[in-house]
């Protein structure tokens, strides 16, 4: 932890979740999606939102056209704008614009709201100048809500005469896709792939409604690497299940998941086309990186959460084995409200662990939080209590990581879920949600 990061209205918070600290790569925490080459980006207030003047309209747009990639929700109730990213997804072409709206999710609107979406990109079209299926679209809100369409195709001109390639307009953007989030999500990294500097770029949204498949969250990434467009689409879907599909706040799985990734080739470097070669594997790690870091910052930034919670899983049989026992830990309602409460009941750790599906020998079951051991070789141990809870109010009050490792045998298996602890906050933000 440590970072610093900034408040939807401008101000800095200290103590964000970092990155992945890598020698391989720098971290520009204050970057955003225009730091590679080839991507300019806006965001300017339509009148969208109910009732704030922050922007809520987006782009981010790279006049020359963009391998392109995307990972969506697995919700049946899937939003308009998912069901048309899919469909320019499947034509394979370069694509050169992403448009994004806050305030509406146009989930769950049928007909109508299916020709909203066709009519937010064709506008977009005519203003930029290109074809409609050259963009992608998303967007957040509440569901059941179609887009106020007379104020969105209206201020398309003005988020387009808006677009530049500066930070600026970078945090413009990542304000302007933000719901109850009480900061903007962004970061970039740079990396040497080819003798060529490689940069990724991104940004994303989310704060409640958040589990995997995916969490409720809408994210772009850039980057400036020539890479094989089937290549970057798997690339996009590993990066995404160790990271966006690791996270949890709530439980609740939205209509309108969505991360987009587009590449642009201006790096320069020799085109990345063997899944297996170095070069491939190193933007991997960094794309990975990345989402982590902005996945991460979600669950920090969790409706009414107070702390992050950390679960690392190790010894099991699968990597996947690991992922799933991990989310387990993190989903779980009672060990998120023991967290709240400063109360170290690690039963209710060994209990998740126990039902998330995958068998462990519970002799080997080892849990610890933060530095204090509470279970060896499945085995209670006595230890400070009033230590722990003290660990855990430390974190709370700096608003830091709660770390919980747990281990659940010697395999090789490892995996990390991050999630935040659930507070009386949480009840009063979704209570009146719409009224």
């Amino acid at each position: 932890m440590g970072q610093r990061c900034w408040a939807v209205g401008g101000e800095e918070i200290d103590n964000a979740p970092d990155f992945v600290p890598d020698g391989r790569w720098k971290v520009f925490p204050g970057r955003g999606v225009t730091a590679p080459d080839g991507f300019q980006a806006s965001g300017v207030s339509a009148g969208l939102r109910a009732s704030s003047k922050r922007p809520d309209l987006a782009l981010v747009y790279c006049p020359e056209g963009a391998v392109a990639a995307g990972v969506f929700t697995k919700n049946l109730m899937c939003a308009a704008p998912v069901t048309y990213c899919k469909d320019v997804l499947e034509k394979g072409k370069p694509v050169k614009a992403v448009l994004i709206n806050a305030g509406q999710a146009n989930a769950a609107t049928g007909s109508l709201g299916w020709q909203d979406a066709l009519d937010s990109a064709e506008e977009l079209a005519k203003s930029l100048g290109i074809d409609a299926d050259d963009a992608l679209l998303q967007s957040t809100g509440v569901i059941g809500q179609r887009i106020k369409m007379k104020e969105m195709l209206s201020s398309i001109p003005t988020v387009v005469s808006d677009l530049s390639d500066s930070d600026a307009s970078a945090r413009n953007c990542a304000t302007a896709i933000t719901t109850t989030d009480l900061v903007y999500k962004s970061g970039a990294i740079e990396v040497e792939i080819d003798n060529r500097t490689v940069t990724l770029g991104g940004m994303c949204k989310g704060s409640g409604m958040i589990h995997p498949n995916m969490a409720t969250m809408l994210g772009v990434v850039t980057c400036d690497a020539e890479v094989d467009q089937a290549l970057w689409q798997k690339m996009l879907k590993q990066a995404v299940d160790e990271s966006f599909n690791q996270i949890t706040v709530d439980g609740d799985t939205s209509t309108n998941d969505t991360v987009v990734a587009l590449a642009s080739g201006k790096a320069g470097n020799a085109r990345i086309e063997e899944e297996n070669s170095a070069d491939a594997k190193l933007l991997q790690s960094a794309l990975t990186a990345l989402c982590q870091g902005l996945g991460k910052s979600i669950a920090w930034d969790g409706e009414g959460a107070n702390v992050l919670l950390a679960v690392n899983v190790q010894g099991a049989k699968t990597k996947e084995d690991a992922r799933v026992i991990a989310r387990s830990v993190t989903t779980s309602s009672l060990t998120k409200s023991a967290i709240f409460g400063q109360d170290p009941n690690w039963g209710r750790i060994a209990a998740a662990a126990g039902y998330a599906g995958p068998e462990f020998d519970v002799e080997m079951l080892d849990i610890k939080l933060g530095a204090t051991k509470l279970m060896e070789k499945g085995q209670p141990l006595e230890f400070d209590a009033a230590a722990a809870s003290a660990y855990l109010k430390s974190q709370i009050d700096v608003r830091g990581t709660v770390d919980i490792c747990v281990v659940v045998g010697d395999g090789p298996g490892s995996g990390v879920a991050w999630g935040c602890d659930l507070s009386y906050d949480y009840v009063k933000i979704n209570a009146e949600y719409t009224t």
